[in-house]
């Protein structure tokens, strides 16, 4: 690892936490901030961006208000409740993280870092998140928001991939955390709000940065070549065809068995090499239907990139359980990647009806 020239890492917490507080956002996880609710919004705040985030917090916690209702809520509520967020292993790793709590804390969440990274789903960063913002705890949380700060303060060029790079800033921003209870919450949020309304990835606004006199990557014009990303790795591409099966006695929908998205509902899909939608349709066991090609669209994964092809498909019959559209839409938790069909089926529907 590359380390710079020494830096006053010192200097940084009182000028910044005092913008913070003149400054922040109000967001709805940032009221009571209870480790419950530091919690839920770090875990949805992965993979979502603030403002599309609001919605589902308020949600969740509105009908799940603490770890006791999380525990024992029944899987398919929970995964609608988290429907359009993706990443569905992160809710079912919540839910087994409640009932630990439970059953062996008695529903409150330990106050100790090894504690806290040994529950499901909660490593290092959300550790970090937790103890500092809700037990107000000198830890550092260490996000994207946070690397960027502090890559273009220093003028770092570690690649942030690189393990002991986390372990550095953890060493350097823990020695210079405010006293326990006096603030610890207020500087790890500040350090992610700097990150997020002013050390922007493509166009910091440099002018209104609590600590430009601080730093070096503004001081030299440097500020696009950091932080130093890892390079990307091309994705897997797969061509899947989804069917949408329309019959007399309502949809078609099964659970996904293997592969991206397993144990999650879906309309019908599989990928494809040369197959044709019919061949498929018949190697199912179907015999009367026709078929509509609906739409083309691409979704994308982590490490995998779905070309997909949704089919519009009318049968007297489907091979799979069916329900109707309005108990799919209000109690089936359906992945992002499959609802958008749900669009395509509406539309073929009030197309219909027009012709009647």
């Amino acid at each position: 690892m590359t380390i710079t020239e020494e830096y006053p890492f010192e200097r940084i917490p009182a000028p910044l936490i005092d913008w913070y507080r003149k400054n922040k956002r109000q967001l709805p996880w940032r009221e009571n901030p209870t480790p419950y609710r530091v919690w839920v919004s770090e875990i949805m705040l992965q993979q979502t961006r603030v403002e599309a985030a609001k919605e589902y917090y308020l949600r969740f916690v509105g009908c799940l208000p603490d770890v006791k209702a999380l525990a024992g809520c029944e899987e398919e509520k929970l995964l609608k409740l988290w429907e359009g967020l993706g990443y569905y292993s992160r809710v079912r790793n919540m839910q087994r993280t409640a009932k630990i709590l439970c059953g062996q804390w008695g529903g409150r969440f330990p106050e100790e870092e090894k504690a806290l990274r040994a529950l499901p789903g909660i490593g290092e960063y959300t550790a970090g998140a937790i103890l500092s913002i809700a037990f107000g705890q000198p830890v550092p949380a260490v996000d994207g928001n946070v690397f960027r700060v502090m890559s273009r303060l220093t003028e770092n060029p570690t690649d942030i991939s690189e393990p002991r790079y986390k372990s550095y800033l953890k060493e350097k921003l823990s020695a210079v955390y405010p006293p326990a209870g006096q603030g610890c919450s207020d500087f790890t949020q500040a350090l992610m709000e700097l990150g997020a309304l002013v050390c922007k990835p493509l166009s910091p606004a440099c002018g209104q940065c609590p600590l430009f006199s601080l730093c070096r990557a503004a001081e030299h014009g440097t500020q696009a070549r950091f932080p130093v990303l890892p390079e990307k790795k091309e994705k897997k591409r797969e061509r899947v065809f989804v069917f949408v099966i329309e019959t007399p006695a309502g949809i078609a929908v099964r659970r996904r068995e293997a592969g991206v998205l397993k144990g999650m509902c879906e309309f019908p899909s599989v990928p494809v090499l040369e197959e044709t939608p019919e061949e498929i349709l018949k190697g199912w066991g179907m015999s009367a239907f026709t078929v509509e090609k609906s739409k083309k669209y691409v979704h994308i994964f982590t490490h995998i990139r779905w070309d997909m092809t949704c089919f519009h498909v009318r049968a007297e019959a489907a091979p799979f359980p069916v329900y109707p559209l309005g108990e799919i839409e209000r109690s089936v938790s359906l992945p992002t990647a499959f609802r958008q069909c749900l669009g395509i089926l509406s539309a073929l529907s009030s197309r219909s009806s027009r012709r009647g």
